[in-house]
Order: C-alpha cells, then structure tokens, then sequence
C-alpha cells in the first residue's frame, strides 16, 4: 500500500488552537527529544519489516529514558540485512511482533519531538505499522538530523552527511553499528552537536530548527528579526522599507505567526523574497476582530498602493456604465459618477468589463451605439448599423424619443434597481437560437457578455440595498465568549469592538456607536466605502450566526430583482471556466427556468 509523503510542520502551527505555546515553539534546550532509529529487513514501508526498535529520550543534554527491543517482522531476513547488522532470524523468532510493541512505543513518544537520521524513513515505517493494525498515528514533530547538517555544515568540514561521518566528526561518545540503539545513541551526539551550531544562525527553537532544515534563503534567515516581539492578535502588518515607505499591507487573525511564516521555506515568491530584502521593519496594527483587520488592509493598500501588493495597481480606478442623460440616451463608460439623471452601472473594475457588459445590452435592446450627440429637430444620415437592423436610426428620426426611451432605454433602466429579465430572455433567446444552429463559439461569447452584465447588476442591487441603509449594528460570537461588534454606515465600517468575554454586549456597543465615523449619504450603490469593503462586509453580515441589533430602516432587495438569477450567473461562470464542457447545456438549461421565472 503506497505511504503518504512525509512533510515536515512550519511555523505556522506552532500555536494550539487555544491559543497557548505549543511545545515546538519552546527552546530547543527546554524541549523534550525522542532520537530513534529502526533496523529493517530492507524492503518497503508497507506496515511489516521492522526488526529493531532503539530509542533515547533526552532534555537538556540529560538522558531520561531509553526503548529498545528487537521485532518479529512476520517474513524472512535477508541474508545481507544479518551481515549488515548481525541480526539473525534466530534472534527475531521470539521477538514480540510489531503490533504488540506500538503501544509502548506510542506512550514512549508522547510529548516529545522525534528525531530520525533521514527521518522519512523511519517516519514512513511506523505510519505505516500504525495504520496497518489499528493505531493512531500521534503526528509528533519531527526534526531531521541529516536535514539540519546538510545547512549547518559546509563541505570543507564534512564529505557527506552519513551518521558515521556526522558521529565522527562531532566525536560521538557511541559510533554507529547498524544497530538501533547504538544507532540512536550516535545521533543523539549528532543532535546536540548540531544545537550547538544552530546559535550562529539564530535558530532557538524545534519550530525553528525544522524551518532552518529547509530551503530557507540567506534573505529569509537574516531578516527573520523582523517577526520579533509582534502580538498574537488579528490585525495588519505593515513591512516598511529604510525611508518607512510601506512596501506590502496584509492582515491576519494571528500578526505575529503570519509574519513568522514568510521567513519560512513554505514562503516561495520571487517578489516576496525582494520584498524581505528591501524591508527595514514591520509595523504592526492592532484590529477588535478579522472583519475590521480586512477592511483597513483594503483602505491601506488604496491609499499607498504597496509595490509588491498585487492588488494595490490603481484600485481606485473603477469605471462605470453610464446611460446618458438626452432625448435618444446612450451608453458610455465614465469614470466617476456625476450629479445627472444619467442612469450607472457598476462600479467595474476594468474597461474591458464593462465594455463586455454594454456589448450585451446592446445584444438585448435596440440602443444606438453612436457617440455623438443626436438632435431632436435636425436628423443626420445612419450608419451601417441601422441597415443590419441593429439600431433603429434615432438618427434619421425614424423613432420618436417616446418610442425609444420604452423599446431601447427603459428595460436598461429597470435592469439596474428592478427586473432585468427583458434584457437576460432576449440574450437568452439569442443564445439559444445560436446554439440550436450549433454555432457555439457565438453563443460562448453571447454567454460572456451576458455573465459581465448579470455579475454587474446583482453586485449592484446587493450593494445599493445595503448602502442607502444610514447605519446597521450587528454582532457575532468570537469564540472565547465575547461578540464581535461592528457599525455600518452607508456601507462604510464606522466603527468595530469586541465585547469581553462572559460580560453583557451593550456597554462595548453604546460606546463604539457613541465614537463611530460620521459618514454622509452620496451618489451610486457605494456612495461612501470602495465596492470591496462593502461587500467584505455584506459577506460578514450574511454569516448565519451574525446577529443585526439595529437597523436605521428596512433592508429589502427588489422582489423581481437581479438575484433571483444568480444559479443561472453561477452555471454560466462555471461553463465559462471550463467545469461544464457543454456551452450549449450550460446555458440552454436556462429555458426551463425562463419559464418558471416570468410566471
């Protein structure tokens, strides 16, 4: 039966889920060690095999324990596993087989960090004894002699990292025979050998030595400072450059254990890697819970757009659909709203989206696309469009305003606060009528330009729903008996706290909303906060165990609203990625739920 590959632990789970220090974060001079080391007959992990078991437990430099036994593998000994060792069949017949010696070896290794020469074999073998009869593998840490000496020493000092070459080199008071305990003991020399050496490259603790272990870069190891004395507390870091320029904004509901982790190996971006070496110290902002920590790394990276952020290129720039506001109206993509009766769509985070988006609305209604402005008295000649039919020449005024504003604007309008289903059945028709003629690359971008439009028009109404609310309170359990307390206005976080635990919420509360941000009502679906808090925060408001304490108003969604077709925007996402193959299932499907919908 094929093993599991073993991967050592990293930083990260260095703390219990309580929160308290696990044992690996304790110095490596506090900490517990079982070195062992197996005999075997050679072949491969599958559970049998094993023929000696040799153990010593150590603290401190001080031996407290000592396991050792020879196993009944259950097969035959090779002959060259008897001269390699001495071990004969003669001294494993009545040897206690595997599963009988597991429980105490189990009990031997309990609270200790394990350490193995080549620790993957040794590892890979007892898994696989456990799993095979019935024991739970206790996952202990593990710290590999022969990893930590392919970092500490250098070729000038050593050949190569065998046992026999480590024990001699570190004048190992027991040398390697091939026996485990003899064995054992040698790598416990091995052990304390390497500790020593491990000081010169700040390296204190098991979690520590584990990482060192590994492909850590020079960079990584000697900015590792960096992550001393932050808190264990949510909120967001800042890494500052030598002039306290900000150079990477993140947040994390431990500060102090995610910083930890990009000076470990797990950590393998180049532009990270670039980062560290430019980093001068890291600043670190306390938040009441995770909610209010995500909000200010989005407000950070917006107003210092970090270099090595990937989201902090320009994301102010958003854009928006705008039907104009004149006798025949007309799309146009603009960057900020105006004081107009023009009718917005959006906020899109790129013109190519919301162009996608428009391509759609003029798939479904007879909009002119046409960027000048028409006259009511004087007509100008038509363009190509109005011979293909696609435009019913406004131009020419072959169309009054009335008829225009009812047929081409109207169901754009009420798309946005309202019932978009006039502009989702007419491009589902057509995507329908194409797929039926098996013409599924146009259909595929019809599909497109209907997923840009839909995605649009839900954000929007979810968003404007939310947002013309002056203030909801809300509150959620944080775990340790406290509430996680938030104030929203205008879709702005205001204020965030958390009560203490197993005392009364509605101090924390009154004094938060009596301290909150003053926010002003605006123009558009996000008049005060980027769309991202907004919705960072709707996510959070939505957790079935958040709790609304007060509302200024109602909170209601249009009835014939856009989300009444969000499993057609989900199916048409997923054909569009590429889990439903099928460009015509994933979108003609859609013909049975048209026709629930207009009922």
């Amino acid at each position: 039966m094929a093993q599991p590959a073993y991967v050592q632990g990293t930083l990260d789970t260095l703390l219990s889920a309580d929160g308290s220090v696990d044992p690996a974060a304790l110095s490596l001079a506090d900490t517990t060690f079982v070195v062992l080391d197996l005999e075997t007959t050679g072949g491969a992990a599958d559970g049998a095999g094993i023929t000696e078991i040799g153990a010593v437990k150590v603290r401190g430099g001080e031996e407290l324990g000592i396991f050792a036994t020879l196993v009944n593998p259950g097969e035959r000994l090779p002959p060259f596993i008897t001269v390699l060792t001495g071990i004969t069949e003669a001294m494993l017949a009545p040897a206690p087989p595997i599963e009988s010696v597991l429980p105490s070896l189990l009990e031997f290794l309990r609270g200790a960090v394990l350490v193995a020469h080549n620790a993957p074999y040794d590892v890979g073998f007892l898994k696989a004894a456990c799993a095979r009869h019935g024991y739970t593998w206790p996952n202990p840490r593990v710290l590999d002699t022969a990893a930590v000496a392919r970092r500490a020493l250098t070729r000038d000092e050593v050949p190569n990292r065998k046992l026999g070459t480590l024990a001699q080199f570190f004048h190992a008071t027991v040398q390697p025979t091939h026996r485990a305990l003899d064995d054992a003991r040698a790598t416990v020399d091995v052990l304390h050998g390497l500790i020593e050496r491990l000081g010169s490259f700040r390296v204190h603790t098991v979690g520590d030595a584990i990482e060192f272990a590994k492909a850590v870069t020079p960079t990584q190891r000697r900015q590792r400072h960096l992550a001393d004395g932050l808190p264990h507390v949510p909120g967001v870091y800042v890494f500052r450059a030598a002039d306290d320029r900000p150079l990477y904004v993140g947040k994390s509901k431990d500060i102090a254990t995610r910083v930890r982790s990009y000076f470990t190996a797990s950590e393998k971006r180049a532009r990270i890697s670039e980062m560290l070496g430019a980093a001068t110290r890291v600043e670190a902002l306390q938040c009441a819970h995770p909610l209010e920590a995500e909000v200010r790394e989005l407000r950070l990276i917006a107003a210092h757009s970090p270099p090595y952020n990937r989201r902090s290129k320009y994301p102010e720039r958003v854009v928006w659909l705008k039907l104009t506001a004149e006798a025949y109206p007309r799309l146009s993509v603009v960057r900020a709203l105006a004081d107009d009766n023009a009718a917005y769509l959006g906020p899109f985070s790129s013109r190519r989206t919301a162009e996608l988006a428009a391509a759609g609305v003029y798939d479904a209604v007879p909009l002119r696309q046409c960027s000048h402005k028409l006259s009511v008295r004087t007509p100008t000649p038509a363009c190509a469009l109005s011979e293909l039919g696609r435009c019913p020449a406004p131009c020419e005024h072959k169309i009054t305003p009335e008829e225009y504003e009812v047929t081409a604007a109207l169901p754009f309008r009420t798309a946005l606060d309202g019932d978009p289903s006039q502009v989702v059945d007419a491009l589902m028709t057509r995507i329908e009528t194409l797929s039926d003629k098996r013409r599924y690359e146009e259909a595929a971008v019809l599909r497109s330009r209907l997923i840009a439009l839909l995605r649009a028009t839900v954000r929007m109404q979810r968003l404007a729903a939310m947002t013309r609310l002056a203030e909801i309170v809300a509150a959620r359990r944080d775990g340790i008996g406290g509430w996680e307390i938030v104030v929203v206005r205008h879709g702005r976080l205001a204020a965030a706290a958390t009560s203490p635990p197993r005392e009364h919420p509605r101090p924390t509360l009154d004094a938060v909303r009596l301290t909150a941000e003053t926010v002003l009502p605006g123009r558009g679906p996000v008049p005060a906060a980027s769309a991202e808090e907004t919705e960072r925060i709707l996510a959070w408001l939505e957790l079935p165990d958040t709790r609304l304490v007060e509302t200024s108003g109602d909170w209601v969604s249009p009835v014939r609203g856009a989300a009444r077709f969000t499993s057609l925007l989900n199916r048409a996402e997923a054909a569009a990625s590429g889990k439903d193959s099928s460009v015509r299932s994933s979108v003609t499907d859609r013909s049975d739920d048209a026709r629930s919908l207009r009922l």
